[in-house]
């Protein structure tokens, strides 16, 4: 009986040390931060935000993963696969709204809002050699317009028929990333690039210092045709070597988006860590120095976080 009753001790003795280690796994918060290519602005930013959460909240265990950008990054928080995500307006805006077209597979109900944070710059750059210097020029030629459904993609349609243009214009559409763009570029196979980045984006500065190029103009009044949220912007002259007068074009902002799951105080720490920090994310990007907590809820598509919400009204910036 004594044996019977020290077995049933010790058993239970086990079951209470793994029923303990699995409360304390479960404390230990997951932030996977979800961003774009390697080559683009998203990931940097990633790479130092994660940084930021890993040694300024307490217990987290980030990660940063690297994708096709806005649209997949904002299917995957509706999975529960990451914690906080880049992506820019427009997506978001198609992604609450269920837009099938623009590759999400119904109304995304758990997206919530952290922070606007800096425009993307549509960005169409070709090979001097190619001689495009308008966007009726791109007729006949080959353009990479970004990962197929990503947000630049979508830039890209909304560009393509503000100004007239069908894909089926061009003599070939690749749907690569901006390095492999810009390789294909540098190798004389492709002719140019759409690129919805922040500005100085490095494929674009690394293409620039390899072959002549030319930044090709999204006129005004084209951008006007778009509407909100597109905004009609200029690349200062000098953002790219070669390119020596500002040029015309659309910008749309960028969001940093979390899940409604996520919680409150998580949510908090991640929006205040950000505004905290903004030197540390501006040396790992200049398009950083854009970012501004007095911007920050403009043009929110989705609902704030609660958690995001309570570090706006701290600092008065929401009533």
């Amino acid at each position: 009986m004594l044996h019977f009753r020290t077995k049933f001790v010790a058993a239970g003795a086990v079951a209470l040390s793994l029923g303990l280690g699995a409360v304390s796994a479960k404390a230990q918060e997951f932030i996977n931060v979800l961003t774009g290519g390697t080559s683009g602005v998203y990931y940097p930013l990633g790479v130092a935000l994660s940084e930021i959460y890993g040694k300024g909240i307490e217990g987290a265990r980030t990660q940063v993963q690297a994708t096709k950008a806005s649209v997949e990054n904002l299917n995957l928080l509706q999975q529960g696969k990451g914690e906080i995500a880049f992506a820019l307006g427009d997506s978001v805006k198609m992604a609450a709204e269920g837009n099938t077209e623009a590759g999400f597979p119904g109304k995304l109900d758990k997206l919530r809002g952290i922070a606007a944070i800096y425009p993307n710059y549509i960005q169409i750059v070709a090979s001097q050699e190619s001689g495009i210097k308008t966007l009726a020029d791109l007729k006949g030629k080959s353009l990479s317009v970004g990962a197929p459904a990503s947000g630049t993609e979508l830039n890209a349609r909304a560009i393509f028929a503000a100004a007239g243009l069908k894909y089926e214009n061009l003599g070939r559409v690749e749907y690569l990333p901006f390095a492999e763009s810009v390789e294909l570029i540098k190798n004389r196979q492709l002719d140019a690039t759409l690129q919805s980045a922040g500005l100085g984006v490095a494929s674009i500065r690394d293409l620039a210092t390899s072959v002549p190029i030319n930044v090709v103009a999204v006129p005004a009044q084209d951008v006007a045709k778009i509407g909100s949220p597109y905004l009609s912007v200029v690349i200062p002259k000098g953002t790219y070597e070669g390119q020596s007068e500002d040029v015309a074009t659309a910008a749309v902002g960028n969001f940093l988006i979390t899940r409604a799951d996520v919680s409150d105080e998580t949510a908090y720490q991640m929006t205040k860590l950000i505004f905290d920090h903004l030197d540390q994310l501006a040396a790992a990007h200049a398009a950083a120095k854009a970012i501004d907590p007095a911007k920050a809820l403009d043009g929110m598509p989705v609902p704030l976080h609660p958690g995001a919400e309570r570090y706006y009204k701290e600092k008065g910036l929401l009533k």
